[in-house]
């Protein structure tokens, strides 16, 4: 098969393409052929050894796939051969067929099509589990919630959720386009970060008050001013760090304010923990995952693919997510149907 192979860390476009064996699986695993995979930022921190799991080298990249099962493990009796599924890996993601556990594949609804089945898994889990999980930000109906980089993967998918969930949602972006992607997806206020001060237009459209909850993949000086426009016992979740930096928190905002910092690294749910206690939280990703499917059938969230590109073209894709002009998410794709 042919797959992305990292055989030292790099950077992405130092990545080549190689013709590697199909994966053999465990009595727990299924096989995919993989339609569809993801590529994401953390995707290109992982091959560089950058980011907080380093998979074993050498090693394929990719975390996220789509397609139909190939071959099931002795012990799975949840699929079949020629299932349509999703799957989150460790990973592999990144060619023609990849090994995943049967606690992390889960079966699509048969109008979900392979490109958008990606969305599910990382960016529409990580924004339910964030919005209504109730040790996290537990929006509520009348709340207001604050979104940032809304034209993002995450983004799009919390506004989505957030107005399931009977919210106002604020969404900031810097551009036109990607303010208007947001709209399109339900934000009832839109603020461009570049020609705004969010802080200023996030207190005038609140009268003043602030927001309830503020989902942040940015980071940086965009998450301390979110501190400042919160209305008291507010939540604040920091998602990602798009922007580059890592905020130190202002502990006296907290204190002051009443507010709650909750942190989510959905991985850990997954099994991507020295514990791998991906067992014990299987009901509760298999009824989030479930619960997401059920608003897709029901037409409430709709995830937005920017593009696709071939497996060939992988590097193209990833310059595509690193060069932050991509709204929702970009998909490699197996086959001839991959387009830009």
């Amino acid at each position: 098969m042919k797959a992305v192979l990292v055989n030292t860390w790099r950077p992405f476009h130092e990545l080549t393409l190689q013709e590697l064996p199909i994966p053999t699986i465990a009595p727990n695993e299924v096989l995919i052929r993989v339609r569809a995979a993801g590529v994401s930022f953390a995707v290109s921190l992982v091959v560089q050894g950058k980011y907080q799991r380093k998979p074993p080298l050498p090693f394929v990249p990719g975390s996220e796939v789509a397609g139909e099962i190939a071959q099931v493990g002795e012990q799975v009796t949840r699929f079949k051969v020629g299932d349509r599924v999703c799957a989150v890996l460790d990973w592999g993601g990144l060619a023609e067929f990849a090994a995943a556990k049967a606690v992390n594949t889960y079966a699509l609804p048969d109008t979900l099509e392979f490109p958008p089945a990606i969305a599910f898994t990382n960016s529409y889990a990580t924004s339910a589990a964030a919005l209504t999980w109730p040790h996290l930000l537990n929006v509520q109906a009348g709340q207001t919630l604050l979104v940032h980089g809304a034209a993002g993967g995450v983004g799009l998918a919390a506004i989505e959720i957030g107005k399931i969930l009977g919210a106002t949602v604020i969404a900031t972006a810097g551009s036109t386009e990607k303010l208007a992607a947001a709209k399109a997806h339900g934000a009832d206020y839109l603020i461009n970060y570049r020609t705004q001060e969010f802080r200023d237009e996030v207190l005038a459209i609140t009268g003043g008050v602030g927001v309830n909850a503020v989902y942040d993949p940015v980071g940086g000086e965009v998450f301390t001013q979110s501190l400042r426009c919160m209305a008291p016992e507010g939540r604040i979740m920091p998602v990602g760090f798009a922007g580059g930096d890592i905020p130190n928190i202002p502990a006296n905002l907290l204190l002051v304010k009443n507010l709650t910092v909750c942190g989510l690294n959905l991985g850990y749910y997954y099994g991507w923990s020295p514990q791998d206690k991906r067992e014990e939280f299987e009901p509760r990703m298999r009824a989030t995952l479930q619960q997401l499917f059920d608003w897709f059938v029901e037409g409430r969230i709709r995830p937005h693919i920017a593009a696709t590109y071939p497996l060939a073209d992988f590097q193209q894709a990833m310059a595509a997510v690193l060069g932050r002009t991509a709204i929702g998410r970009v998909a490699v794709l197996m086959d001839a149907d991959a387009r830009v």
